[in-house]
């Protein structure tokens, strides 16, 4: 899963099924989503794009979103948003919803 930041947000999510992972180092639901991300995109391959945010280096995308809390997953497909998730999800939840975007 690559780190994207406010600046490449629009240009990297604009494109097919794309999940970003909005959240903090800080954070422990968040410290234990991300290696279910992990696996979720492993299985996937190519189907969806995993990314991640850091809400602390980058409040201007989660402010525009309305991030209120971590962990919070936006699912776009090309460009639209189309689900966001909050909170600690299983593999089987998150490869459930995209499934449904794919």
């Amino acid at each position: 899963m690559r780190e994207i930041n406010d600046q490449e947000y629009v240009n990297e999510t604009n494109d097919g099924l794309v999940l970003i992972d909005f959240w903090a180092p800080w954070c422990g639901p968040c410290r234990m989503q991300s290696p279910i991300l992990e696996q979720v995109a492993e299985e996937l391959g190519d189907k969806a794009t995993l990314m991640k945010m850091n809400v602390d280096e980058n409040p201007e995308t989660s402010s525009e979103l309305g991030i209120m809390s971590i962990p919070t997953m936006i699912i776009k497909k090309d460009g639209r948003i189309l689900d966001k998730l909050i909170g600690v999800h299983s593999k089987d939840q998150v490869t459930e919803v995209l499934n449904q975007f794919a």
